[in-house]
């Protein structure tokens, strides 16, 4: 079974940050797709202390190849955080044709 095909969530603090990541993400083809849910509460501790902030979740259908090198450098550059999550799990199963249009729209030019 291949595991190339990657959904990566990455938090953001409002709508339009996260708007701005993913049509970066999608232009520069490291994305075939950025679905953003709004607001997502996150609970969390930074440098000691108990936060709780409304923040932007994007769903970023990538690939394995393109997360290290491209994406992660990437976000973290358009980000404001100082630690911007940016996590992947693997895609095990989809759809033949989601999956194929997923790995067109990410082939490097």
């Amino acid at each position: 079974m291949e595991l190339d095909r990657l959904l990566v969530l990455i938090t953001a603090p409002s709508k339009e940050i996260g708007e701005d990541i993913a049509k970066v993400l999608v232009e520069k083809k490291l994305a075939a797709c950025v679905n953003l849910m709004a607001p997502v509460r996150s609970i969390y501790t930074w440098e000691g202390e108990i936060n709780q902030d409304d923040e932007v979740l994007l769903m970023v259908k990538s690939r394995a190849n393109l997360f290290d090198k491209e994406l992660v450098p990437t976000v973290k550059a358009l980000h404001p955080y100082d630690v911007p999550e940016i996590i992947a799990v693997p895609i095990l199963m989809g759809s033949t044709d989601y999956l194929s249009w997923m790995d067109q729209e990410t082939r490097r030019p």
